[in-house]
């Protein structure tokens, strides 16, 4: 059984009027959502899983060294056998290559970590050196190098060769940890329980744990 015409155009009228005062409520909120996320992603977030390209990575990972510090620049590459390359040019002993296996990408309310397992490494600038150098755990290069963390706001943990990434603090001081709509916290309703590299790209498993009309207003915003 059909609505009459009539009945059905003022609850659309509603549903417009409830949108538009949705946006107008929380229109900085809705600012800090569109510059993180565009429609697709949040459908993708929303889906369960996400993909994103290497160059999107690497441009986000390029704004953060200027060249200046111990590590010049640092870029990504996604291989087609689940692998990730990291690529370093260090100002010291220049390019650093470390291939290997992201062991966990988890993403919480309480706690954001990575942890990366490396598998081979590289001194692509020496090669006579490069076997020694591959041949140390990066816990014991931390030992003999001193400080090895490119990121100074990022803490890192070196266990023989599995190094963790803690995000945690990062995010909640983040703009996105920051923004609450409808009550839910974006950041925190945010979950990522797992990340595989593919052939150019990084799948995100994910997660939006806010209601269905809260999902439908955000990606009304997103419009």
């Amino acid at each position: 059984m059909s609505l009459p015409t009539s009945v059905t155009q003022q609850l659309q009228r509603f549903y417009n009027e409830r949108v538009q005062g949705f946006l107008q409520q929380y229109a900085p909120a809705i600012q800090v959502l569109r510059k993180t996320w565009d429609k697709k992603t949040l459908e993708g977030i929303m889906s369960g899983r996400v993909a994103v390209p290497d160059a999107t990575i690497n441009d986000a990972l390029a704004k953060k060294f200027t060249g200046k510090g111990r590590v010049k620049s640092l870029s990504i590459t996604s291989l087609e056998n689940g692998e990730l390359a990291i690529h370093l040019d260090t100002k010291k002993i220049g390019h650093i290559e470390l291939t290997g296996t992201i062991d966990k990408f988890v993403h919480t309310g309480d706690q954001s970590y990575m942890t990366f397992t490396v598998k081979q490494k590289s001194l692509v600038d020496h090669k006579l050196l490069s076997w020694f150098f591959s041949h140390l755990s990066l816990s014991m290069m931390e030992k003999l190098t001193g400080h090895m963390n490119p990121f100074e706001e990022l803490p890192l943990n070196f266990k023989g060769n599995t190094v963790t990434a803690d995000f945690t603090q990062k995010i909640k001081n983040s703009d996105l940890g920051k923004t609450t709509i409808l009550g839910y916290n974006l950041a925190d309703s945010l979950q990522i329980d797992g990340a595989v590299p593919h052939n150019g790209y990084v799948e995100f498993q994910t997660n939006l744990q806010v209601p269905d009309d809260v999902k439908n207003l955000l990606l009304k915003a997103l419009q």
